[in-house]
């Protein structure tokens, strides 16, 4: 068995490194890039959700003085990849979604360059288009695989007889909203090119990694690699829509490239990340499960519809954790996407098991229900042996610990009983799994570096305000053996070494093992005595690497609603998680992650919703006035525990992703406590008045 690397900071309750620089106000982030003379761009979008561009009329721009170019497809340069449509902008006179990206203005002021794109006229030849996901739409088709790589479709057993058979069943279909990232600080870049310098392209930008984002410009704009920088050392939240470049990189990128020698500033508008930076596929999920008197599983399946941009498929993988959560003999998994005149959707926090886990955790609340079992108890008689999708062994999976620790500090034994009544409020009590799997990306290198005394570590990753500044150099301290003190590192810029992209919950296990390899070679070569100048670099493909394990975070979710039973108002009083997460190396961001994510989950149970409009095409509540998200006092108690977890098989330190789990179950975990509260189920996310007033007793 592996040996975990001997903790020393790791574990230990650290303060943020970059918390002072972001509470002064001295963190530089993207747009605010101190450069001379920046000039600003703004994006003109299609006013039309499908057509083609027939004229353009820039009289009223021209007679603005400041205005620096406007670009649009009749001059804007052509780019030397176009496969991905998304980001091939303005490259002919096509539109395939409202908000499309249809031209960029460059003037002396932002102010100017937004009155300048109000200026601009367009003309289009519209054509009949189809944006409204339904579970029947015609276009309905099978991917070849849906994200991540996984097969599409799996099947095992006999769903169909063993519904047939057992002794209850359950048979419904649930949805998830469309949701869009909103992080406080909207995408944004500075860009500046210099064709005689060593480095052309210089681009400051809001992303989750620098590298990856410089192999796509490069790919984009026929450049090599090493004649562009991106600089990324603040992030101010990204949630998966900073994972990967979109268009208004590109058009960064093409705006300066149009102004030699001059920073040109682009930032989106908070409407027009409702169009251009991803959003979460709203999905609809038939949900098939059947058990035993036991409780115990003889199936489960679920059949999920998603939509995609008819110019780029994203595929969710919202049926994946169906196959591998419980033990059930027979099982199913499809997945059918339909093709829309919409914007591209994206990453979002935890792809697929957040949504995924929605359907299944609220149809194991109605089979509880159905067999008049406890619904933890329930999860618990369905714990499996080993992977039921792989069969590999587990590298640990301590879901029953985390149920029965969070029920006894929920105290779920004393619950109060179904439609219990509190003065005017009717309280509830539910419950829900959580899940995420443990990641490591290669491509990732770490150098450490002997510096005036202290240790310097470099690694071109990315914080997006979830501690990598921090936790890396515990885990570099603890490699090194050294005071945590002694280790600076530096990030967020691909001067340094290449570092995969923070996604997925697996920057730290992957850059943290880079660290490790790179630590030990150093130890190795110069002892515990270096001089000044000594280096050495490692990567995360020396690090050994587990393939013989299923590797996954786990969790329980319980929650208490009250709803007022003549005003249908829903408060929640207690929000308690309890995780199995590997090895903790932070107790304070590991706290804060696991808190955002449920506090996501929340949003997600009572509040988001991107409100499509089929007609139009477009989501009418684009802004953060009606775009509503969890606040303070939407929740009076949220609670984040983890259980000690070893685990020598995902890494050296013991490890596994933490950014994502807390929202994975929080939304069912809400519902189910609503239909103990109400006899009311919501099958639909958000949980809004309209679903339950005319159902209360």
């Amino acid at each position: 068995m592996p040996e975990l690397l001997d903790p020393r900071a790791i574990g230990t309750d650290l303060a943020r490194r970059d918390g002072a620089a972001k509470v002064c106000g001295t963190a530089t982030y993207a747009f605010e890039t101190p450069v001379e003379r920046p000039a600003f761009a703004h994006i003109v979008q299609a006013t039309v959700p499908l057509g083609r561009i027939t004229a353009v009329d820039t009289s009223a721009v021209d007679a603005l003085d400041g205005v620096l170019a406007v670009l649009t497809a009749g001059n804007a340069e052509r780019l030397a990849w176009t496969d991905d449509r998304e980001l091939a902008v303005l490259q002919d006179d096509e539109v395939a979604f409202r908000g499309q990206p249809v031209g960029v203005v460059i003037a002396e002021t932002s102010e100017l360059a937004r009155q300048a794109a109000d200026l601009l006229r367009f003309t289009y030849d519209e054509r009949e288009h189809d944006s409204e996901l339904t579970v029947d739409h015609p276009g309905l088709y099978k991917p070849d695989k849906v994200n991540a790589g996984f097969p599409t479709d799996t099947a095992e057993g006999d769903v169909a007889g063993a519904m047939a058979t057992a002794h209850a069943t359950v048979e419904q279909t649930y949805a998830t909203a469309m949701y869009h990232n909103n992080p406080l600080e909207p995408h944004a870049t500075t860009a500046l090119w210099d064709a005689e310098a060593e480095v052309p392209l210089t681009l400051w930008d809001s992303t989750q990694g620098v590298h990856p984002a410089r192999s796509t410009v490069a790919k984009i704009f026929g450049l090599e690699r090493e004649r562009i920088r991106v600089v990324c050392p603040y992030v101010g939240g990204g949630f998966g829509s900073k994972g990967t470049p979109h268009a208004n990189l590109v058009l960064a990128a093409m705006a300066a490239r149009a102004l030699p020698g001059r920073p040109v500033r682009l930032a989106l508008t908070r409407q027009q990340m409702f169009f251009l930076a991803g959003y979460r596929t709203p999905t609809i999920q038939r949900m098939q499960v059947a058990a035993d008197r036991t409780g115990r599983l003889q199936a489960i399946a679920i059949d999920v519809v998603e939509q995609t941009s008819r110019i780029k498929e994203f595929a969710e993988q919202t049926g994946v954790p169906t196959r591998m959560m419980y033990a059930s003999p027979s099982r199913r998994t499809t997945h059918r996407v339909a093709a829309l005149d919409v914007p591209v959707p994206s990453w979002m926090r935890a792809p697929g098991e957040c949504p995924g886990m929605f359907g299944p955790e609220v149809a194991l609340d109605e089979l509880a229900e159905a067999l008049e079992m406890d619904p933890v108890e329930l999860r618990i008689r369905n714990e499996p042996e080993k992977d039921p999708e792989s069969g590999k062994p587990w590298s640990s999976r301590n879901l029953v610990a985390c149920l029965r620790e969070g029920a006894e500090r929920f105290g779920w034994a004393d619950r109060p009983p179904a439609g219990h009544r509190d003065g005017d409020w009717l309280v509830g009590t539910g419950v829900a799994s959580s899940v995420y799997p443990t990641y490591r990306q290669a491509s990732s290198t770490a150098t450490v570096r002997f510096e005036a005394g202290r240790y310097a570590v470099e690694i071109g990753a990315a914080d997006l305000g979830t501690g990598a500044w921090t936790v890396l150099p515990q885990i570099a301290a603890d490699a090194l053996d050294v005071p945590v003190d002694d280790v600076e590192v530096r990030i967020g810029d691909t001067r340094y070494p290449r570092a995969s992209v923070a996604g997925g919950s697996s920057g730290t296990n992957t850059w943290g093992s880079a660290i490790v390899v790179a630590a030990g070679a150093f130890r190795d070569k110069f002892g515990g005595d270096p001089a000044d100048g000594d280096e050495v670099s490692g990567d995360v493909d020396q690090a050994e690497r587990d393939s013989d394990h299923a590797a996954y975070a786990f969790g329980a979710q319980f929650t208490e609603v009250r709803v007022h039973a003549d005003t249908g108002e829903l408060r929640v009083p207690r929000l308690y998680g309890v995780f199995a997460a590997g090895r903790i190396v932070n107790p304070r961001t590991a706290r804060s992650q696991l808190i955002g994510g449920m506090t996501m989950g929340l949003s997600m149970a009572l509040h988001e919703n991107s409100v499509w409009d089929p007609r139009v095409g477009q989501v009418v509540n684009h802004d953060l006035a009606e775009y509503h998200i969890s606040v303070n006092a939407d929740v009076a108690d949220v609670q984040a525990h983890w259980i000690d977890e070893h685990d020598p098989w995902v890494n050296v330190m013991g490890s596994k992703g933490i950014g994502e789990i807390g929202i994975t179950g929080t939304a069912a975990a809400v519902v189910n406590a609503v239909h103990r509260a109400t006899g009311i189920r919501v099958r639909d996310l958000p949980v809004t008045l309209d679903k339950v007033l005319a159902g209360l007793p």
